[in-house]
């Protein structure tokens, strides 16, 4: 049992030295390139404070009217699920509500998700919770979508059920179910119309809406946010926050200097 305990600490020592290993690695890149010093709680600062910039962005431009249907930053707009998009034209061949039940249904759907999008910023905030040394080195080292994609890995599960009762009360706060099932009804009576062609789909394969219309919004938010990254690491100054300025700031005048 000793000897069993002694090795988790052994372990546990080595886990720490090489993680403060990696940013101290960081650190000396920083600061050849600066002349300025940065602590650990300094970088892990700038990174959080960078990932609620871009969540609380994020938020702000998709909840927006249009914000998934017509949004000017990226294309975002949620569209029927695949298996219903390869027959659309067929469907919109349903005499009189074709058009109606196409174009009502999807209108629903990101109405819906931007509604949705107004409840996005704190759940993403809250679950910006923890962020180890090893996790902030690779970041601040990582591509132009590190940090999102740090928060998509970390935070998805957590996000998914926290967004899902939300964006299914949206949906059917805006009648998206209603006309989820209309669609369905539709192809359905279309199919039983003698001599046509049928719409090939499998009604009962159909996903459930809350599952494909969580899944694409939560899509789009992480989008927007991977864009607001970008915008930072390319320009950090533009950003009132000075822990922001000061972290990536570092880190762009030190990749300027090395590549020299």
């Amino acid at each position: 049992m000793i000897l069993k305990i002694k090795t988790v600490i052994l372990g546990v020592v080595v886990a720490t030295l090489v993680a403060c290993d990696t940013m101290q690695q960081v650190l000396g890149d920083i600061n050849t390139g600066t002349g300025g010093g940065l602590s650990t709680g300094e970088i892990t600062a700038g990174l959080k404070e960078a990932l609620k910039v871009g969540a609380r962005t994020a938020g702000s431009q998709a909840s927006q009217t249009n914000g998934y249907l017509n949004n000017p930053i990226a294309d975002i707009r949620i569209l029927m699920p695949p298996e219903l998009r390869k027959v659309e034209r067929n469907i919109r061949k349903i005499p009189v509500v074709g058009d109606d039940i196409v174009d009502d249904f999807v209108e629903a759907m990101n109405r819906g998700a931007e509604k949705a999008a107004k409840e996005a910023a704190p759940i993403f905030v809250n679950a910006i919770t923890s962020m180890t040394i090893n996790d902030a080195a690779n970041i601040l080292r990582g591509d132009s979508i590190a940090a999102t994609n740090y928060l998509k890995r970390t935070t998805s599960p957590e996000l998914e059920r926290a967004f899902r009762p939300i964006i299914k009360n949206a949906l059917d706060e805006v009648k998206a179910t209603r006309y989820y099932d209309a669609l369905k009804d539709g192809i359905s009576a279309y199919n039983k119309t003698p001599l046509i062609n049928d719409i090939n789909v499998n009604i009962r394969e159909l996903p459930e809406l809350e599952d494909y219309a969580t899944e694409k919004a939560l899509g789009g938010l992480f989008t927007l946010v991977s864009i607001e990254e970008k915008k930072i690491r390319h320009d950090p100054y533009a950003y009132s926050q000075s822990i922001i300025r000061r972290v990536f700031g570092s880190q762009k005048s030190s990749a300027t200097i090395g590549g020299r």
